[in-house]
């Protein structure tokens, strides 16, 4: 897991684009920021994952939290985690959240304290899936796991005291690139009806190819070696021509039918192209689309430096599209 040297441009002589003040501050001091990525390090990685306890995610008991189990496409068990406001009688919305970590790290209670506070906020409950992991587990079985846990839910809302008409797929990170997987897979087999999808700095294109991909290889977090790592976990033995849009979600051609997205990314980071090109493409098909390119955010910024102005602009922006959401 290197690091490198952080600014506008670097010895290499590649321009890039500035780091936010706090984030800057935030990569130039922290010891446990992800640059790049070797297969052989993921478990390291994993190894060094600090999981929130149960009083930090359930807000010290301001949510109620139970976990049911679903049944992926193979039978495996699809573990999901449900937190609810403890002062809030149902049906409520429901924000199906679908955990980061580059497909290969990550569990179900990663930024719960902070997507609880949001749901006390909006008077919501949240369903966090435990999908399998890359490379035990390549694609289809994360993102069956993903689709499983939806349907399951969807199907369950009523007992859960959950709105089947009122779900928002949301994403952050490689599980922004599942969940726009998730969606594409709801849109295309008649799936749950989605009210929207939030998908944080999505992971949504396995070529890793982009210009903002190579701007920033070595610098930030999660660079493009990091990605390259990342995708072939996921992707294992598949070749180049044989993946298809549900696990790459870039790749596919049409992306009407969708449900009201909302992206967001930094302008410094390696998904900076991929993302902006995912909403261009949604407005080109006639979808709806709100887009937010944070100046100066590397990947993750807003977990990277949580009490940093642009982290809180980021998450007030999520909050204030989920409000406009659910009053339609």
């Amino acid at each position: 897991m290197q690091r490198s040297p952080q600014g506008t441009s670097v010895d290499d002589g590649v321009a890039r684009p500035p780091f936010d003040p706090d984030v800057r501050a935030a990569l130039d001091t922290a010891d446990d920021v992800v640059v790049s990525l070797a297969p052989e390090e993921i478990p390291t990685l994993r190894a060094r994952a600090v999981i929130p306890t149960p009083a930090e995610y359930t807000l010290e008991g301001r949510l109620r939290a139970e976990e049911h189990v679903a049944r992926s496409a193979d039978g495996a068990p699809v573990r999901l985690v449900v937190l609810r406001p403890r002062d809030r009688g149902g049906p409520l919305p429901v924000i199906y959240h679908v955990h980061g970590g580059g497909m290969v790290v990550g569990t179900p209670f990663d930024v719960l304290p902070t997507l609880g506070q949001l749901a006390l906020d909006l008077g919501a409950a949240i369903v966090s899936v435990d999908y399998r992991l890359a490379p035990e587990h390549t694609y289809p079985a994360p993102l069956d796991d993903v689709y499983a846990g939806l349907v399951w839910m969807s199907e369950h809302a009523e007992d859960l005291g959950l709105d089947p008409d009122r779900i928002v797929l949301e994403g952050v990170s490689a599980g922004g690139g599942l969940a726009a997987g998730a969606a594409l897979a709801a849109r295309d087999r008649g799936g749950p009806a989605l009210l929207g999808q939030m998908l944080v700095y999505p992971m949504l294109d396995h070529r890793n190819d982009s210009a903002s991909a190579h701007q920033m290889a070595g610098a930030g977090t999660w660079d493009r070696t990091a990605n390259a790592t990342g995708w072939a976990a996921y992707l294992g033995a598949l070749s180049a021509e044989a993946v298809p849009i549900y696990a790459s979600p870039a790749l596919a051609d049409d992306l009407s039918g969708l449900p009201p997205t909302f992206i967001e990314v930094g302008s410094a980071e390696t998904f900076r192209d991929e993302d902006v090109d995912y909403a261009r493409r949604i407005w080109a098909s006639g979808g709806d689309a709100e887009l937010h390119v944070w100046p100066g955010g590397a990947h993750a910024f807003d977990a990277l430096v949580p009490s940093a102005p642009l982290s809180r602009d980021a998450r007030h922006a999520r909050s204030r599209w989920l409000q406009r959401l659910l009053s339609r």
